[in-house]
């Protein structure tokens, strides 16, 4: 008896017919239910591998989520796409395997394809999918280690062994050598022929002056991230021992004694003390540059850097010059490789614990964006103080089912930036706007299934900002207000991606913007959005899509809003919601979307006091209702919100001095809160995230006085809290995307983590 070949190999297969005629004759591929190790020796063809990643992708495809806000029905794999494109995709990983046996001598082995294949069963985080693909390749050992593992391993080993290879990088270090000795003062280090970007770190632990984070070149940090930036410093040049351990806290209490506090100050003195002025650092080096930093000038609170990188060639432009000194990968034979056994969620993914994500991981980041496709979740861009504190312009898809990174390429990437915004149209992720010294104004489409990025246009393209929302709304992405560093506008965009014509100047006076745009990305193109009846500037707004319309809401110009309004793109008409009944203005709130209603609750008012009040919005009627104060949680900001589909739960957050544990469950029906049991509940905090399962809410990380990594997971239909287990790190800012079995979080602060689970 013979294990069936899926239908979509066999069709593969056939139409490649021609590559078996021009490349190598081909025997008929066994798939016998024997021992694996009897078999006689076999080779895959070039054709053959090409119809196995077919079968791959169409399992991707399967599990990839198309926004039920687009009108179209999700198309096939062949619509997607091309026999050219799943072509290029094996000679990317054949070329990567074979550079690995010619440039470095480190042919991948049989050994390392077994341990890859065991590593992938073992720590896979969607056993489901991971068992698809391993039927779809016919459960056949062989095929699994040259087909899923190889090219997942071939990149790992690659992107390791070139990072850190001199004869490469040499003449970069060199001349990067060179231009210190030429230019060693912090007055010349502009002069030399690297990259310089200036910026300002400002100390403040006060979250009502969020509002200023990221503005012009200076970003706010808090005393934790502070201190380890000072650390990090000491290190940098050659004072390590001067960096000692010493405790920070976010707030101090009550509780908090005159000794420890005197000794917390004495330590960060002695640590700031070892970080010297106006010295230029020692070379540098990381996996993408050689880099030197000064301190240019420092106080208590402030501290102004200035480094001037080389960056290092891109891999994908080295082996694009390579690739045709590069043979065809050399026959493989099949080893006595066997067919782990997949995890059950009892050895790779246990209820209620923590697993690193640590293979060939990114670089440590915040700022960044984080989409989440039905498969993988592409992380991309922000600021880390490994590729620079300005911004990056990385990025990684991290397969949970696999258990893997892959790098996103940098060719036509979006120049670095951080406070950009992202989201997912089913195909592609755009990412746009952000800040990076300045206001930025351009973007780029991603296409996971191919790897490559195309260009936003810059046509009519609205003006630059961060701090911005953005909504998918099926067909296009509308983005809309945020902060212009130094401009403000009353003008609106539409983006569609089909379209190119010369950029459209844009005018220039505030530091929040009242303008948007709509980019359709079918045709490339940007819409100009009416003008008329636009909100005011804002920046710290929230922003949902209701089906028909795009409501902004609140946020912060001068002072805290409780303006808002309606935008409809099909008739490019902008409503002005109602203020009667309207929640007081606020920032740093949190708005959910029921199906019918807009509920907006909590927020920051003008003087930095947290509010516990909100409002029911009906687009319709265009109608307020106040939420009910009635065992309503108490006044906060930087909490998290979420809907369950019939309530919205409330929880944590902070309102200066104090951080809360506890929240609340409001049901719009009955204008009722429930308050959330704190038994058990995890410490308060601010600044972490928060995710619905569909039947519980799990919320993890944050800072709770300094940063944590404890958790919990909370049971409406219980009223109950049980913790989760501890995870390698702690942080806060950082992302989080539920994947319908898990959730997985990456990155954040302090000083940007490289690290998940």
């Amino acid at each position: 008896m013979k294990k069936q070949i899926a239908p979509s190999v066999k069709a593969h297969l056939i139409r490649g017919a021609f590559y078996l005629l021009l490349l190598v004759s081909v025997s008929t591929i066994p798939f016998a239910l024997g021992s694996w190790q009897a078999h006689a020796q076999r080779t895959l063809t070039f054709a053959q591998r090409v119809a196995y990643q077919r079968a791959i992708e169409d399992v991707y495809w399967r599990h990839r989520i198309w926004p039920k806000e687009r009108p179209d029905p999700k198309p096939s794999l062949d619509a997607v796409m091309s026999q050219a494109q799943l072509e290029k995709k094996v000679a990317d990983y054949v070329r990567k395997s074979q550079a690995l046996a010619d440039y470095w001598q480190r042919p991948i082995t049989a050994d390392q394809l077994q341990a890859e294949m065991d590593r992938m069963a073992q720590h896979t985080k969607q056993p489901e999918v991971l068992r698809e693909l391993f039927e779809a390749l016919g459960n056949d050992p062989f095929v699994i280690a040259e087909c899923l593992a190889r090219p997942a391993l071939a990149e790992r080993l690659l992107r390791n062994w070139y990072a850190g290879d001199q004869t490469i990088h040499g003449d970069l270090r060199h001349r990067a050598e060179a231009d210190l000795k030429a230019h060693p003062t912090v007055e010349e280090m502009k002069r030399t022929s690297g990259k310089y970007i200036q910026i300002e770190l400002v100390k403040s632990d006060r979250a009502d002056e969020e509002v200023n984070r990221g503005t012009g070149h200076s970003v706010k940090v808090n005393s934790r991230e502070w201190d380890e930036t000072l650390q990090k410093l000491a290190v940098t040049f050659n004072k390590a021992s001067n960096a000692i351990d010493f405790s920070v806290r976010r707030y101090v209490t009550a509780s908090k004694s005159a000794d420890t506090l005197l000794y917390s100050n004495d330590a960060a003195a002695k640590t700031c003390d070892a970080v010297p002025v106006g010295v230029v650092s020692p070379l540098q080096e990381d996996k993408e540059r050689y880099y030197a930093t000064a301190v240019i000038e420092r106080t208590n609170d402030r501290l102004k850097l200035g480094t001037v990188a080389w960056l290092k060639e891109p891999l994908e432009s080295w082996l694009a010059k390579v690739k045709d000194q590069t043979p065809n990968l050399t026959p493989v034979v099949a080893a006595n490789y066997t067919l782990p056994k997949v995890s059950d969620g009892m050895d790779g993914c246990i209820e209620d614990t923590w697993a690193a994500i640590v293979v060939n991981v990114p670089s440590g980041r915040s700022g960044h964006t984080a989409v989440w496709t039905g498969s993988e979740m592409i992380v991309w861009g922000g600021s880390g103080h490994e590729e620079g504190v300005g911004g990056i312009n990385t990025g990684w898809r991290y397969n949970p089912a696999t258990d893997s990174w892959t790098a996103t390429t940098r060719v036509n990437a979006p120049s670095a930036r951080r406070q950009h915004t992202a989201v997912w149209t089913g195909s592609e992720m755009i990412v746009w706007g952000g800040t990076h010294d300045t206001a930025l104004y351009t973007g780029g489409r991603y296409d996971p299934s191919i790897d490559s990025w195309t260009a936003t246009s810059i046509a009519n393209v609205p003006a630059g900002r961060s701090y911005h929302s953005a909504v998918w709304t099926g067909s296009e992405m509308i983005i809309w207000g945020g902060s212009g560093q130094g401009t403000d506008l009353n003008t609106g965009w539409k983006y569609n991606p089909n379209v190119t014509s010369p950029p459209t100047p844009t005018p220039t006076p505030l530091p929040y913007l009242n303008t948007g745009g709509r980019y359709n990305p079918k045709t490339d193109s940007w819409t100009g959005m009416s003008t008329g009846n636009t909100p005011d500037s804002r920046a710290f707004h929230t922003a949902v899509w209701t089906g028909k319309d795009m409501i902004v809401w609140g946020g912060t110009g001068q002072f805290p809003m409780n303006t808002g309004g309606k935008y409809n793109p099909n008739t490019d008409v902008w409503t002005a919601t109602s203020t009667t009944n309207a929640p007081t203005g606020r920032d740093l709130h949190t708005g959910v979307w029921t199906g019918g209603e807009m509920i907006v609750w909590g927020g920051s008012d003008r003087f930095g006091d947290g509010l516990n009040t909100g409002g029911r919005y009906n687009p319709d009627i265009d109608n307020w209702t106040a939420t009910s104060t009635v065992n309503a949680p108490v006044g906060r900001y930087d909490h998290t919100s979420i809907w369950t589909g019939n309530e919205m739960i409330v929880w944590g957050g902070s309102a200066y001095p104090s951080l809360f544990n506890s929240g609340g469950r409001y049901d719009p029906a009955t204008d009722s809160w429930i308050a959330t049991s704190t038994s058990s509940a995890p410490s308060g905090r601010e600044l972490h995230t928060a995710v619905w399962t569909g039947s519980e809410m799990i919320v993890w990380g944050g800072n709770n006085g300094d940063l944590t990594n404890t958790g919990g997971r909370y049971n409406r239909n219980l009223d109950s809290w049980v913790a989760t287990a501890d995870a390698t790190q702690e942080r806060f800012g950082h992302t989080a995307v539920w994947t319908g079995s898990e959730m997985i979080v990456w990155g954040g602060g302090f000083s940007g983590f490289n690290t998940g689970g």
